[in-house]
């Protein structure tokens, strides 16, 4: 599939990361280097956002949102992995 871990993705050199939370849950803590574009947002607006000769690292609080927009986006031709832990498990892990 096209999960990737956070272990996986913390070894990765400038990897692109979208975090589809909300912009509250965004500001309150993200992924370094993350940036963020919300879930509808994204779905929306893909075009905007996204190119599809890059790759993208999609994660939201628990992964199960990012990996349903991760597999539509792939769908549509867009290279994206979703973190299958997400940002709540990413924060107990580094606490």
């Amino acid at each position: 599939m096209n999960g990737i871990s956070i272990y996986e993705l913390l070894k990765l050199s400038n990897p692109k990361i979208i975090d589809i939370r909300d912009k509250y849950s965004y500001t309150m803590g993200n992924l370094k280097g993350s940036i963020n574009v919300p879930y509808y947002s994204l779905l929306s607006n893909y075009s905007i956002y996204l190119n599809k000769l890059e790759t993208y690292y999609l994660y939201c609080d628990y992964g199960k949102q990012s990996k349903e927009i991760s597999n539509r986006l792939n769908l549509f031709g867009y290279n994206t992995f979703y973190v299958k832990e997400g940002y709540l498990d990413f924060q107990n892990i580094i606490k």
